[in-house]
Order: structure tokens, then sequence, then C-alpha cells
């Protein structure tokens, strides 16, 4: 069967609900990816906007992968760079280029919006083995340091 990569708009609510479920699957992180989605609405708002990216692909109706980016405008110029914040395929259709041409898909939504860099972070461990591999494959590596800022809310932030 063919894969297909389509760009999910404001109209595709029940194809990012199946794009979270492969996340949740491959990630092993259902509670993160399943157990709190927001309302539809708030998805609608979100596809519909112009900073999320969400190419998914396809084989008839089914979502078998996805990516999910970020367009992030810069401020000391007129320009902006995509930043890749989730990508994966189900384990049964990857080595078949489906993130390839995920990433290819997202490459042309960034040319069009005049971004000039698009970047990814993956972890050092044993199972970032593969996507360490595509991205050397497509891109430059740079090694950098990541750090988590803790965001403590106060109660009358409401």
């Amino acid at each position: 069967m063919n894969t297909r990569i389509r760009l999910l708009t404001a109209n595709d609510v029940a194809l990012i609900h199946g794009l979270l479920k492969v996340f949740g699957e491959v990630f092993d992180e259902p509670d993160t990816y399943l157990n709190h989605q927001p309302e539809e609405d708030y998805l609608r708002r979100l596809l519909g906007g112009d900073s999320l990216i969400a190419p998914a692909a396809l084989q008839g109706s089914q979502v078998i992968g996805g990516l999910v980016a970020y367009e992030l405008r810069k401020f000391e110029q007129q320009c902006s760079e995509i930043y890749i914040y989730d990508l994966t395929v189900l384990s049964q259709h990857r080595r078949k280029g489906v993130a390839t041409a995920l990433i290819e898909r997202l490459k042309t939504v960034a040319a069009q919006r005049g971004a000039y860099v698009i970047f990814v972070q993956a972890d050092t461990g044993p199972e970032d083995e593969a996507a360490i591999a595509l991205h050397s494959k497509l891109g430059r590596r740079e090694d950098v340091l990541h750090f988590d800022i803790a965001v403590e809310r106060s109660e009358d932030a409401d």
C-alpha cells in the first residue's frame, strides 16, 4: 500500500488524534500522549495557526507516522528556524523512507515560510541510534548541551 504525506490542518483533528496514538505507542508514553489530550477547539486553533507544522504519514486513513515541528520566528532578522519536536514511524513501517519523506515535506514547508534551517535534537542512548543515523544522513551534527529549566506556577497565575 502506498504511503502519502499529508500536512495536517485545522480540519484534521481526527488525524492528530491518530498521530498522538502513534507517538504514545512508539515512545511508550501513553500518559503523555493519550491521557490528557486537549479539547478539539484547542487542537483546531493549533493546527490552523502559523507556528505548528504537522505532516503525517498515512496508509489509507491510518496514521503510521508523523512529525510535529514548530516555526520559531527570529527577532534579529526577518527569518525563522524550524524545530522538529517529535518524529516517529510505527516499527512495522520503518526502513522504508517514511521518516525521510516526512522531513522532505517539512523542508518544502520551511522553504515556503522563509526558514533558513531545520533543527532537531536526539538523545545519545542506544534507543536513539536509528534517529541519529537518519539525522546524520540529512544534516550536519552539532554537539550541544540541553537544559530543562523548571517552570513553577503560582496559584494566582490562573
